[in-house]
C-alpha cells in the first residue's frame, strides 16, 4: 500500500473529544472516525487490524467445531417476550416499526439463536453441536466511553453451543476455555489475560471473563497470588469478592492483589433458561422429552482492537503485533525523486517482501519531511520500519527498527527479506 494512495490522513495532535487513549491514537492514526458518542467508522488500515482479529478468533472457533453462520441484526418484540428481557435488559434498543410493530436491535443473540435452532433438533443424536457468528451489536449504554472498548455499536463474535446434557456442557464449556486462552496469546495478549469467576446472574452459580489487566481498565479485579505462583493467571470479579472471606477457586487461597481491568469476553453456561422460553427440547435415550441445555460464549473483536492500542502502545504511537498488524513492515525511502537509487532499491525490497507474503506500507510522499514520516511510521505501530537512504546504501545497508523494542540496527539490504 502506498501512503500516498491513502485517504485517512494522520494528525499530531491529540483528539479534544476523545474519551481513552485508544480512541485518541487510532483516530490521529488514521485507523478509526468517530460518527459519535460510542460508534466508529474503520478505515482502511483499521479494518485491517479488524480482518486480522476476526481471523484468529474464527480460527479457532472452527477447531474446536464451531460453524459459522450468520444471524438477523433485527428480532420481533415476541421473541424477547417469550425470555421476559423486552422490559429487563436496559441496553436494549426498542425500534418502532410499521403497522404498529415493534423489533429489538439485537445486543446479543440468544433470542434468535434459539427458535433457529428449534428447527432442526428433536433427538440427543443431534447434539452436541455449536454454532458461531461474526456480528455487529447494538447496545443502549447509557454513558458510551472508553472509545472502542465501550460503545453503542461494535463487533462480537458469539458462539452457542447445544447439549444434552449438563455433563457434556462442562466437557465443552472446558475446551472453548482453552481456546479463549489460544486467542489473547496469538494476540500477544496472554501474559495480561486471567480468568476471572464472576456471578452468573441468572444463569448459574459462577459466569467467566477474560480480563485483560490495564493501568486504565473499568472494571477492578482481585488477582489470585497463589495461583500466579503456580502459573496460573486466575482472577474474582470486584463484585462477587469480600476482603477475607473469597477464596481461590484453584487453590483455596485467600491472598488477592488488586488490579484494573477491561473484560475481552464471557462464557455462561446458560442451562434451559432459553431453550425451555422456546420450547426447545429432544427426546432423549429414554425416550422421554427434554429441554436441551446451553451455553454461550462472547469474544470483542472490536474491544480487542482498543484494548491492544491501549495496552501496547506508548508516548509515540501504536505498536501492534504482528499477528493482528495492518501490515507487516513500513518503508521509508529518504530521496527526493522516484528515480532516485534509494527509493528504486526501496521498490525491490518491497517487491522482495510481498513475493514472500509479506504485507507492506510503503511512504512514497517525498515532499514531507524525514522527521513527519518517521514520527507517521511511529504512529502507525507496524512492527518492523525500514529505513532505506543513500547514506546507508553506500555501504550496501538499510536501517531496520524494532518497533516493540525500539532497537535499531544496520542490516544488509538483503538480509531484510
Amino acid at each position: 500500500m502506498n501512503l500516498s494512495q491513502l485517504f485517512a490522513k494522520t494528525s499530531k495532535d491529540s483528539q479534544s473529544d476523545a474519551s481513552s487513549k485508544n480512541a485518541d491514537l487510532l483516530v490521529r492514526a488514521g485507523f478509526i472516525s468517530k460518527t459519535m458518542a460510542g460508534v466508529y467508522s474503520y478505515l482502511p488500515l483499521g479494518l485491517r487490524v479488524l480482518k486480522n482479529i476476526e481471523q484468529i478468533v474464527r480460527e479457532e472457533m472452527d477447531a474446536i467445531g464451531g460453524q459459522e453462520i450468520l444471524m438477523s441484526a433485527l428480532s420481533p418484540k415476541d421473541y424477547w417476550e417469550k425470555t421476559g428481557r423486552w422490559e429487563t435488559l436496559d441496553v436494549l434498543f426498542r425500534l418502532p416499526a410499521a403497522n404498529d410493530t415493534e423489533y429489538a436491535l439485537n445486543p446479543t443473540h440468544e433470542e434468535v439463536v434459539t427458535p433457529i435452532v428449534k428447527q432442526f433438533i428433536n433427538s440427543y443424536r443431534n447434539m452436541p453441536f455449536a454454532a458461531y457468528q461474526i456480528q455487529t451489536k447494538f447496545r443502549n449504554e447509557l454513558r458510551a466511553k472508553s472509545g472502542i472498548l465501550r460503545g453503542r455499536e461494535f463487533l462480537m463474535k458469539d458462539l452457542y453451543s447445544f447439549h444434552a446434557s449438563q455433563e457434556d456442557l462442562d466437557r465443552y464449556y472446558e475446551i472453548v476455555q482453552a481456546a479463549y486462552m489460544r486467542v489473547f496469546e496469538r494476540m500477544g495478549l496472554g501474559e495480561l489475560t486471567y480468568l476471572t469467576y464472576a456471578s452468573g446472574g441468572s444463569f448459574s452459580q459462577y459466569s467467566h471473563e477474560y480480563q485483560i489487566l490495564l493501568p486504565n481498565g473499568e472494571d477492578v479485579v482481585y488477582v489470585s497470588v497463589e495461583a500466579e505462583k503456580k502459573g496460573q493467571r486466575i482472577a474474582i470479579n470486584k463484585e462477587i469478592y469480600e476482603d477475607g472471606v473469597t477464596v481461590c477457586p484453584l487453590t483455596g487461597g485467600k491472598e488477592f492483589r488488586e488490579e484494573k481491568g477491561t473484560e475481552a469476553g464471557n462464557i455462561f453456561k446458560l442451562g434451559n433458561k432459553f431453550s425451555s422460553a422456546f420450547g426447545l427440547q429432544f427426546t432423549g435415550s429414554d425416550g422421554q422429552l427434554k429441554d436441551v441445555i446451553m451455553g454461550c460464549y462472547g469474544i470483542g473483536i472490536s474491544r480487542l482492537m482498543g484494548i491492544v492500542a491501549e495496552a501496547m502502545s506508548d508516548d509515540a504511537g501504536l505498536v501492534w503485533p504482528e499477528a493482528i498488524a495492518p501490515a507487516h513492515v513500513h518503508i521509508v525511502p529518504i530521496c527526493k525523486t522516484t528515480d532516485d537509487g534509494a527509493f528504486v532499491k526501496a521498490r525491490e525490497l518491497e517487491k522482495a517482501l510481498l513475493a514472500r507474503g509479506k504485507k507492506t506500507i510503503f511512504d512514497d510522499r517525498l515532499d514531507g519531511s524525514v522527521g513527519s514520516r518517521l514520527a507517521d511510521a511511529d504512529l502507525f505501530g507496524l512492527p518492523v520500519r525500514i529505513v532505506v537512504s543513500p547514506k546507508t546504501l553506500a555501504e550496501g545497508n538499510v536501517e531496520v527498527k524494532n518497533r516493540k523494542t525500539g532497537e535499531v540496527v544496520m542490516m544488509k539490504l538483503d538480509e531484510c527479506t
